[in-house]
């Protein structure tokens, strides 16, 4: 740090304004060897050149610069909050106006039924669900289907119910999807069915149906009747692995089905009834030669010894 007098000589000296006296004692600190290096230094240096005018130019540059941020910053800001409150308005449009799902579901030994702001109706079997866009509904009339429903569709726009194994499109008419693991069947009861698996297209007329059991598809006729079978409490099969027949005893009658030393895949075609559970228990063992032992709410099934 200098001290005052130091500060005095060196501001005196640099203007040549020490006296020869002050200049001795100024000589005899010990500062005075550096700074006589950086003015001898400084010395040497040549100045850059000013262009007044360049600068003059330069500096309506920037005066012009900081007049048009000044000049668009409010405005700019005002762009900014009338963004935000569109997006605070848009947002809560979105919200209010977005489409949302109607969902349905059923479990285990429950059924339900829906009607459709077209007056649609849905049948709901056992360990299902549907949903759907109540927004707009009769220019879209399409239905994502988990398990099995009947369906019996109002004259109108096409109505198409999706499902993880195909599609089904119908104008008006009358007619079943069931969408179980392994297991994709459609049945026509009324008018015309068009069913889109594997991007090829099937059409059933009132009557017929088509069945995909691990990826192998045939169709067939349905027996006599105007609706599937369970909604008449029963449970109906054609040449169907029983597998999906115990399956299907499961859901009816929410029990736990085990199993033992039996073939899955044998052919089972019979029906049994959705109500009675015994009965039911019957049904299935009898045409199949199985034996069965309840415990609480689990039964096992098991083939019979010789």
């Amino acid at each position: 740090m200098l001290n005052n007098m130091e500060e005095n000589y060196l501001a005196k000296w640099l203007n040549n304004e020490l006296s020869e006296e002050e200049v001795a004692k100024f000589k005899a600190t010990k500062e005075y060897t550096s700074y006589k290096k950086i003015v001898d230094a400084t010395n040497s240096m040549e100045a850059p050149t000013f262009d007044m005018a360049k600068a003059k130019r330069d500096l309506y540059k920037r005066k012009e610069a900081n007049e048009t941020k000044v000049l668009t910053l409010n405005p700019y800001k005002k762009y900014l909050r009338i963004a935000a409150v569109i997006a605070v308005i848009v947002g809560i449009s979105y919200f209010y106006n977005a489409p949302t799902n109607e969902i349905v579901n059923t479990q285990y030994a429950e059924r339900a039924a829906v009607i459709l702001p077209d007056d649609s109706e849905v049948q709901l079997n056992a360990d299902s669900q549907i949903s759907y866009q109540k927004k707009n509904w009769k220019e879209n009339r399409n239905i994502d289907l988990k398990g099995e429903a009947f369906f019996k569709v109002a004259k109108g726009e096409r109505f198409t119910v999706s499902t993880d194994m195909g599609m089904v499109t119908v104008l008006g008419t009358q007619f079943n999807v069931e969408n179980r693991e392994g297991i994709f069947e459609v049945s026509c009861y009324e008018g015309l069915v068009s069913v889109l698996y594997n991007q090829k297209e099937t059409k059933l007329s009132a009557g017929q149906s088509l069945v995909v059991i691990n990826g192998q598809l045939k169709t067939s006729e349905l027996a006599n009747g105007h609706q599937p079978s369970w909604l008449q409490d029963e449970s109906t099969f054609k040449s169907i692995p029983l597998k999906f027949v115990l399956d299907e005893f499961q859901r009816q009658f929410n029990m736990e089905v085990e199993t033992k030393d039996l073939d899955l895949e044998q052919l089972f075609s019979g029906s049994f009834s959705n109500t009675d559970k015994n009965l039911a228990l019957q049904s299935i063992s009898a045409p199949s030669g199985l034996k069965y032992k309840i415990e609480g709410e689990k039964v096992l099934f098991y083939a019979e010894t010789p």
